[in-house]
């Protein structure tokens, strides 16, 4: 149960398995990482980034879905998390990966407010950049990244035109989907390949530790092959 006055998130109690389970996760940050999860569950709510019908979930289907996708990330990348909305999944990623550098992308003035807000109380250094990753600006800024994440933001392959130019060759897009991601690198493969990607392949990330794990595609910006940005046509 959540102490009292805060808000049941779904997190475990501590000293149970589960809370043994989350600290390998965060170690030392689990405190900052259920903190966050009360900020998704209070001023997240009231703002709009949450539906109210996910609080009592938000620690497993965002923070831990989120989260176990750092066995992904190389140690000291460079991340640029794109379409950023709740700071899903970069703020995860950056308290289960104390040494990466992460960038927070997100076009939305509330929502670019209320994450350096959330930001500043957790006290971790994540910068936020308000703005589109298509944008010239955005790209010129952070482009060069080891990995770029996105959640639940658009189509694979036009996802791949506004995430590859902004990684260096060799460097993964790595897109947390749900349960119609075979079909979409089915459908998807061939305008990827044509915008410098690799084959895209499906990882499953958290087996056997949360249920069910979160499903990521994974494609490589290859290097040689010319990168082409596809512009907005509104989103998905």
């Amino acid at each position: 149960m959540p102490e009292s006055g805060a808000p049941d998130t779904g997190a475990p109690d501590p000293g149970s398995a589960e809370a043994d389970r989350d600290s390998a996760i965060f170690g030392e940050r689990l405190p900052l990482a259920r903190r966050y999860a009360e900020h998704l569950a209070t001023s997240g709510v009231e703002r709009g980034l949450v539906g109210p019908r996910e609080v009592d979930r938000v620690w497993e289907r965002h923070v831990l879905n989120c989260a176990v996708v750092a066995a992904l990330v190389p140690d000291g990348a460079r991340v640029v998390d794109v379409g950023s909305g709740a700071g899903l999944p970069g703020i995860p990623l950056a308290l289960a990966l104390p040494d990466a550098r992460i960038v927070l992308v997100e076009p939305l003035a509330r929502r670019v407010g209320w994450l350096r807000e959330v930001i500043a109380d957790l006290g971790v250094a994540v910068e936020v950049e308000r703005g589109r990753a298509e944008e010239d600006v955005v790209r010129r800024r952070w482009e060069g990244a080891d990995v770029v994440t996105s959640r639940a933001v658009a189509p694979l392959a036009r996802l791949a035109g506004w995430c590859l130019p902004l990684l260096r060759p060799g460097g993964h897009m790595l897109a947390i989907k749900g349960a119609a991601a075979a079909d979409e690198v089915e459908r998807d493969t061939a305008a990827v390949r044509r915008l410098g990607g690799g084959v895209p392949r499906i990882e499953r990330c958290g087996s056997g530790i949360i249920d069910p794990p979160s499903t990521v595609v994974v494609v490589e910006r290859e290097a040689g092959a010319p990168v082409r940005t596809a512009r907005r046509r509104g989103r998905a």
